[in-house]
C-alpha cells in the first residue's frame, strides 16, 4: 500500500485505497501474519478512536475545493500558530503548534490558511461521539473534540480478528454519518490503544494484542509514551535509554530519580500494567502547560520565547477542548522553589492565541524582580462554550479584550511591587474592512459560501458546502447589499437538531 506504515510485518488496514473501498475478504487475504496470536481470545479490549487531522478534515469536508490540497488551520496574524494541518500539508513538514509563517513557507506557499471555526468542529464532534456510543454499547471516555476511548463489553474474550472487525464497523459508521476519516487503535490497555491508533494513522486500524505488545511497541521511541515529553526524553537519552523496551527494563529507582513518581507510573503502564478504566471524564476546569527549564533563566529576554512556546501548548489544548478561556494565569517557580502566579481576567472568553500570549506576557512575573526562574507555566481557566457574540471570531481582534482585570496570588508579596497598576490592553485599529478571508457568507442569490480574498473594494466568494461539491467563485463589491455574514454551521449542510444549534 505504498507509504502506509507497518508494524511487525503486518500492513495496517485502511478502508480506502486510491479512493476505492477494500472489502473485508480482500483485507483478510492480505493480513495473514501471526495467525496464532490473532486467534487467541483476550479478556479486555480498549479502543482509542482518533479523528485524522480533525480541524483540517472538517474544513475540507465543508469546503470541497480544499480536498486534496494542503490546508493549515490557525491564526493568520504575524504571531499565528497552526492549530491543525491536513495530511497534504504534513507531507511538507507542517504540523500543529508550528508558527503559521513557518508552515506556509514549508508548504512552498501552496497551502490554504483557514481561520478556526470551533462551532463547526464541536457539532461534528458531537455526531462522531454519538456514533461511538451507539457502537461501543458501554461508557465512552471523551478526551477532546476529536479523540476518545471505548471499552466494548461485546469484545470481552474476543480475538484479534473480532476486535478488528468491530473497529472496521465503527470506522465505517463514523465515515458514513459525518464524512470524516478516523484511525482506531485496539489493545488491552488505554496506553496501548492510544499508541496503536498512532500506528494506524492516517485512516487505518491497528490491533495490538496483549501477546504481541512488546514485540510491537518495544522498539518504538520512548517519546511515544503518553507522558514522556521533551524534558523527560532528554533525561532518558542522557542515560542511554531511547526505546520503550529500554525504558521498561530500567531499574525503578533510577526511573524515580530521573522522572519522579510520575515516571514510575508511566514505566508500569508501558510494561502493560495499566488497569485504568474507561470512564466518563468531568469537563476540565482549566487547561495549562508548563516547562521545567534545563538551565535557569535570569532575564526577561530569555523568558519571552519560553512564554510564547508554553502559551502555544496551552492554546493547543484549549482548541482540542473546544471551549474559550476568560482567565489567563502566568506561573513561575524560582530557584528557591517558591511559586509565583499572576492572572488576567478578560471580559469575554477567547480562543485566540495572540490574546492569550499578550495577556500571559503582560502578567508574567519577571526574573529581574524574583531572581532566576526554573519553571514557566501558562494556565487557561474560566472556560466557557463559544458564545453567540463570538459566532464570527474572525471579525474580532485580540485587542478588543479591553478592560483586562489583573489579580495576583504570589507566594512572596514583594513580587507585586510596582506591578499593581497595569493599564488595560490597548485597542488596535482594524484595517481589514467588512470581510475577512475564509469567513462564512450568504448571498441572496447564490447561497452559502466563504471569502477567498478581499481588497481594492471587492470581495471574492466561493459558493459551496459539504453537499454541493467544489463550487464556483464570484466577485462582488464589498458593499453588495445581497451579501451577508452567515452561520458557519450552514457549511455542514446537515439537518441540525435544536441541541446542535444551541452549542454556539
Amino acid at each position: 500500500m505504498g507509504d502506509r506504515p507497518e508494524y511487525n510485518g503486518e500492513i495496517l488496514y485502511d478502508p480506502f485505497r486510491d479512493g476505492r473501498k477494500i472489502t473485508d475478504d480482500t483485507h483478510a487475504d492480505r493480513t495473514r501474519a501471526d495467525n496464532s496470536s490473532r486467534s487467541r481470545p483476550q479478556e479486555r479490549w480498549v479502543a482509542h478512536i482518533d479523528m485524522d487531522a480533525f480541524f483540517a478534515s472538517v474544513e475540507q469536508l465543508t469546503r470541497p475545493t480544499l480536498r486534496g490540497r494542503p490546508v493549515l488551520v490557525g491564526g493568520m496574524s504575524g504571531r499565528g500558530v497552526v492549530a491543525g494541518a491536513s495530511y497534504e500539508a504534513r507531507v511538507f513538514g507542517a504540523h500543529s503548534a508550528m508558527p503559521m509563517s513557518q508552515a506556509v513557507r514549508l508548504c512552498r506557499n501552496r497551502a490554504v490558511v483557514v481561520r478556526p471555526r470551533l462551532e463547526v468542529y464541536k457539532v461534528a464532534s458531537r455526531r462522531i461521539f454519538e456514533v461511538i456510543r451507539a457502537h461501543a454499547g458501554a461508557v465512552v471516555e471523551q478526551l477532546s473534540v476529536d479523540e476518545g476511548f471505548a471499552e466494548p463489553p461485546q469484545l470481552i474474550g474476543a480475538t484479534d480478528e473480532e476486535a478488528r472487525a468491530w473497529a472496521m464497523r465503527l470506522q465505517r459508521a463514523v465515515e458514513e454519518e459525518t464524512g470524516l476519516p478516523s484511525s482506531v487503535g485496539m489493545a488491552s490497555t488505554k496506553l496501548d490503544a492510544k499508541m496503536a491508533s498512532d500506528l494506524g494513522k492516517p485512516h487505518g486500524i491497528a490491533v495490538v494484542s496483549v501477546w504481541r505488545r512488546m514485540q510491537v511497541f518495544g522498539p518504538r521511541p520512548a517519546k511515544e509514551l503518553w507522558g514522556i515529553g521533551k524534558v523527560a526524553q532528554a533525561r532518558l537519552a542522557e542515560v542511554g535509554v531511547h526505546t520503550i523496551a529500554e525504558f521498561v527494563k530500567m531499574d525503578r529507582a533510577d526511573v524515580k530519580s530521573l522522572l519522579g513518581a510520575a515516571g514510575v507510573d508511566i514505566q508500569r503502564m508501558a510494561a502493560g500494567n495499566d488497569t485504568r478504566p474507561v470512564a466518563p471524564r468531568a469537563r476540565s476546569k482549566q487547561m495549562s502547560a508548563e516547562r521545567t527549564l534545563t538551565t535557569n533563566i535570569h532575564t526577561s529576554t530569555e523568558l519571552w520565547p519560553i512564554v510564547n512556546e508554553v502559551a502555544k501548548e496551552a492554546h493547543r489544548r484549549l482548541l482540542k477542548d473546544g471551549r474559550a478561556a476568560r482567565t489567563i494565569t502566568a506561573k513561575v517557580r524560582t530557584e528557591d522553589f517558591h511559586i509565583h502566579t499572576r492572572s488576567a481576567t478578560l471580559p469575554a472568553g477567547t480562543d485566540d492565541l495572540e490574546t492569550i500570549t499578550v495577556a500571559a506576557r503582560r502578567v508574567m512575573p519577571r526574573p529581574e524582580q524574583l531572581g532566576s526562574i526554573r519553571l514557566v507555566g501558562v494556565g487557561l481557566s474560566g472556560l466557557v462554550d463559544i458564545r453567540q457574540e463570538l459566532l464570527f471570531p474572525e471579525l474580532i481582534t485580540p485587542a478588543e479584550e479591553v478592560g483586562m482585570v489583573i489579580t495576583m496570588s504570589d507566594s512572596n508579596d514583594h513580587t507585586a511591587n510596582g506591578m499593581g497598576g497595569l493599564a488595560p490592553l490597548n485597542a488596535r485599529a482594524s484595517n481589514s474592512g467588512p470581510w475577512q478571508t475564509t469567513q462564512d457568507v450568504e448571498h441572496e442569490i447564490y447561497g452559502h459560501g466563504w471569502v477567498q480574498g478581499t481588497g481594492s473594494g471587492v470581495v471574492s466568494v466561493r459558493f459551496e458546502t459539504r453537499a454541493t461539491g467544489p463550487g464556483k467563485t464570484k466577485t462582488f463589491s464589498v458593499n453588495d447589499p445581497a451579501l451577508h455574514p452567515a452561520d458557519p454551521l450552514a457549511s455542514l449542510a446537515w439537518d441540525l437538531r435544536p441541541e446542535e444549534r444551541s452549542m454556539d
